[in-house]
């Protein structure tokens, strides 16, 4: 895969919780949220500010990240289903 975020942005991927079940009872995929957790896959070069200078990103490629549940944009990248998010929208970096 060959893709680049421009600017702040960032591409994740989603890191799938691990299935519980609980009483016997499987929730369908459908009904599941999806995760709040995800893997750092490609960061852009940062967000240029008015003055022309350039802020370096906080998270880099392999970080384990937190992102909000309506953030970002889903795409499909050679069958592989990604998030699209600004530096903003992500939370915190997991340790």
């Amino acid at each position: 895969m060959k893709f680049k975020p421009l600017g702040d942005r960032i591409l994740v991927q989603r890191i799938e919780a691990e299935e519980e079940m609980r009483g016997g009872i499987v929730i369908p995929d459908t009904a599941k949220e999806k995760p709040q957790e995800g893997m750092v896959v490609a960061v852009g070069d940062g967000r240029v500010l008015d003055s022309g200078d350039r802020v370096e990103m906080a998270v880099k490629a392999g970080d384990r990240v937190l992102f909000g549940k309506y953030g970002g944009s889903e795409t499909t990248i050679d069958d592989v289903e990604y998030l699209i998010l600004r530096e903003d929208d992500v939370l915190g970096i997991l340790q």
